[in-house]
């Protein structure tokens, strides 16, 4: 199994600014379950980056104001 871009992970897609940064939450196999800012997808791991730190710090800021206005986990 692929190990790379576990459950917590900050992550960029390597093809495409369009996700935006994300914050993985599954894995299966080779396949990620990501929480990007507009939606979650699946991603295979190899089409996956580890995010910069501005990438990181904006989607802490994000996950944070949801976790404010909504509560739970996101």
């Amino acid at each position: 199994m692929n190990t790379a871009y576990g459950p917590g992970t900050y992550v960029a897609h390597t093809g495409t600014d369009v996700y935006g940064p994300g914050k993985v939450i599954g894995a299966d196999g080779i396949h990620r379950r990501v929480r990007f800012v507009h939606f979650v997808a699946t991603v295979r791991a190899a089409d996956l980056r580890p995010a910069s730190p501005r990438e990181t710090k904006e989607i802490q800021e994000w996950l944070r104001a949801k976790r404010q206005r909504y509560g739970g986990t996101w």
